[in-house]
């Protein structure tokens, strides 16, 4: 078989099978199976090894099931750096760039003597690690899942942020938790409601519950993190969190139950994906 033709059939199977986007999909799964892109644009006559065909069959058919094409490279961007990712970590997504930027926007404000964060719920470590490696913040990573909290040391190491990381293994609801005193607070917290768990997208099924499962509605997190760390965001501080749809009113009534004067930030769609508000001095 030329290369043309298997990524041609490859593109076929993923479109006929409700993927999106199945250009893109095709051309990544053949790269990761061997073949990279220059070669597909170039020599796209070139004969394909029987092995490596059947390979990338194999990763057709794994991803038309429904399972995640993250999951299956292995790796993916977020706000420009390399992020590793698998089974029991949530797949970080362009929609997070958000909180990672308003974030940044503010902690490159401060001296950098005073730039310290953290990351709650911070499952890969895709948010703190862009704050310490595009800010040089410190910052310090909650997470309580262990299968998660694997991928975040790797992302630490894989972005070479370890002088500037500390990764720690914890409940972030737990009363007793002290992680010590922050100019910055964010977190991308657990927010599908009840509801939405019941009609979650194939791929998004293949995801850790815990990362996503927020509740009835969708607010338990918010209800306790905001003014839990509250005391521990110093004043003049950020408090940042990512949201889901129909979320903003809520979740800034509870900003303004614990003081503060909430703002959002939307997505590229148009919806709220942010709500944050710095601490009264």
């Amino acid at each position: 078989m030329e290369i043309r033709e298997l990524l041609s059939n490859t593109i076929c199977s993923l479109a006929d099978n409700g993927i999106e986007n199945a250009g893109f999909e095709a051309r990544q799964l053949l790269e990761f199976a061997g073949i990279d892109r220059m070669t597909m644009l170039t020599e796209p006559n070139g004969e394909v090894p029987e092995e490596l065909g059947e390979h990338v069959t194999r990763l057709v058919e794994k991803r038309v099931s429904g399972y995640p094409l993250q999951y299956l490279l292995g790796e993916w961007e977020f706000y420009g750096l390399p992020f590793r990712v698998g089974e029991g970590v949530l797949i970080p997504r362009q929609d997070t760039e958000v909180l990672a930027e308003v974030a940044l926007d503010f902690l490159n404000t401060l001296p950098e003597s005073e730039r310290v964060a953290l990351d709650l719920c911070a499952g890969s470590g895709c948010i703190g690690i862009t704050l310490a490696k595009l800010s040089r913040a410190r910052v310090t990573l909650v997470e309580k899942s262990e299968k998660a909290f694997a991928y975040l040391k790797e992302n630490i190491a894989l972005n070479e942020v370890e002088s500037l990381c500390n990764a720690v293994c914890g409940d972030v609801l737990d009363d007793s938790a002290d992680f010590g005193e922050f100019s910055v607070i964010v977190s991308n917290p657990p927010y599908v409601t009840k509801a939405e768990m019941e009609r979650l997208q194939r791929e998004v099924r293949f995801e850790p519950e815990m990362a996503l499962f927020g509740g009835n509605d969708g607010l338990d997190f918010y209800r306790r993190l905001i003014p839990q760390y509250t005391k521990s965001l110093k004043d003049g501080g950020l408090l940042a969190v990512e949201i889901g749809d129909s979320q903003e009113h809520d979740v800034m009534d509870l900003f303004v139950q614990s003081g503060y004067s909430p703002l959002g930030a939307k997505d590229s769609g148009g919806f709220c994906r942010v709500v944050y508000a710095v601490k009264e001095k």
